[in-house]
């Protein structure tokens, strides 16, 4: 059977396309998102017996993934998107075993660079997204990826913690590999979207009379102030609440860390029809409850208090996920979706890098409450300059 024949027109992509898209990013997810926090853990086999090089192997798979992903973007516009969304799950397949096998440091090391480089799941996953959808069933398809990931944020540390007794987590990875070469091989009965070619160019007419709703640079400067401001809060959540409350379990701390990607998976579709029409309202609305959350969280003493700022914090990182994907979803218009979303992807992960940096010098400096008062500041001037920045000039294509 020809390539051809295997492409479809963008109104035959249907639902079952778009789950099967986000489950297998679900899928393949696992073991990027669950097995890091056990850094701690690893690292002592590998011979770094206080786990010094924790902070630094944690980003190593975000900066490598960010200064990747634009060059797969571009290559899978030219190449196809379907290949390119296989390559990165076989790539994470080979990265997850070289990871599990690995008998030093040095080798571990070089198994997560491989994992940024190879891996770029979710801009892979957007792109081919991107190729046979737009408008609102885009940013719904975007929307539901966002669920995906943060299903597997919430899910895969309690699984990797419950196989712990069984096998060790650097030994986990060999085992999750698995995972993203399943979902490489369901991918492989899916269809290529559209021809991998030019984007579609359209008339200054059209430009004209109905201009997108954000620039392309202006939505990579939302992506950035975005996970940077809520990604900063992650990192030293557990030292906060047990200065805050010292004895809380685990189990009640590991509520807590998962109450805002809970309030997206419960809530995302439902702000997505309410905000869809009016994206850059809900985004100010998401970065407001962003400040006011993180910066419950520097005050807040007592279980009830950091329930109240975690659903607030929950809420606001629904609305920023929810909206961010409209505008990505309106920018897509006319350009090339595989470049577009592995810039925007780059843009990410760099907010991501800084902010883990940024949390680690705040905490070391003046303890745990400065990252979640530096994310509320951050987030409240991104608040303050949204309605005043001219963001719907079009950008070059």
């Amino acid at each position: 059977m020809s390539a051809q024949t295997l492409r479809i027109p963008r109104s035959d992509f249907g639902r079952g396309h778009v789950h099967a898209v986000a489950g297998c990013y679900f899928v393949a997810s696992f073991a990027a998102l669950g097995l890091p926090p056990y850094l701690t853990e690893i690292l002592p086999e590998l011979g770094d017996r206080e786990a010094r090089w924790a902070g630094v192997l944690y980003v190593v798979p975000t900066v490598f993934g960010a200064l990747g992903a634009p060059l797969w973007g571009r290559l899978a516009d030219r190449f196809g998107r379907k290949r390119l969304l296989l390559r990165a799950q076989l790539g994470l397949a080979v990265s997850f075993l070289l990871a599990g096998w690995a008998d030093s440091l040095a080798m571990f090391t070089v198994a997560l660079v491989l994992q940024g480089i190879l891996g770029g799941t979710f801009a892979a996953s957007n792109g081919y997204l991107g190729a046979a959808l737009e408008g609102p069933a885009l940013s719904k398809a975007l929307t539901l990826m966002q669920g995906s990931a943060r299903a597997a944020l919430v899910a895969a540390p309690i699984v990797v913690g419950a196989l712990s007794g069984w096998l060790s987590p650097h030994r986990q990875y060999a085992l999750l590999a698995v995972l993203p070469l399943t979902a490489a091989l369901l991918l492989a009965a899916l269809p290529e979207p559209a021809p991998a070619g030019p984007p579609r160019r359209e008339p200054e007419t059209a430009v004209t009379q109905a201009p997108a709703r954000v620039s392309l640079r202006g939505l990579f400067a939302l992506e950035f102030a975005f996970v940077f401001s809520t990604v900063i809060s992650f990192p030293y959540l557990i030292e906060l609440v047990d200065e805050r409350l010292p004895g809380t379990s685990p189990t009640v701390t590991g509520v807590l860390f998962a109450l805002p990607h809970l309030c997206y998976l419960v809530s995302a579709l439902t702000v997505h029809s309410v905000f869809r029409d009016r994206p850059r309202a809900g985004l100010a609305l998401g970065f407001t409850c962003i400040a006011l959350g993180l910066a419950g969280h520097g005050i807040a003493d007592s279980l009830p208090t950091l329930i109240a700022v975690r659903l607030l914090l929950g809420a606001g990182l629904t609305l920023g996920l929810v909206c961010l994907s409209v505008l990505a979803a309106d920018c897509a218009k006319g350009r090339s979706p595989g470049r577009m979303f592995g810039s925007l992807e780059l843009f990410s992960k760099a907010g991501a890098v800084v902010a883990g940096v940024t949390a680690a010098a705040g905490s070391a400096r003046y303890g745990p409450a400065a990252p979640v008062l530096i994310g509320g500041a951050a987030a409240a001037v991104a608040a303050a300059l949204l309605p005043t920045l001219h963001l719907r000039t079009r950008w070059s294509h």
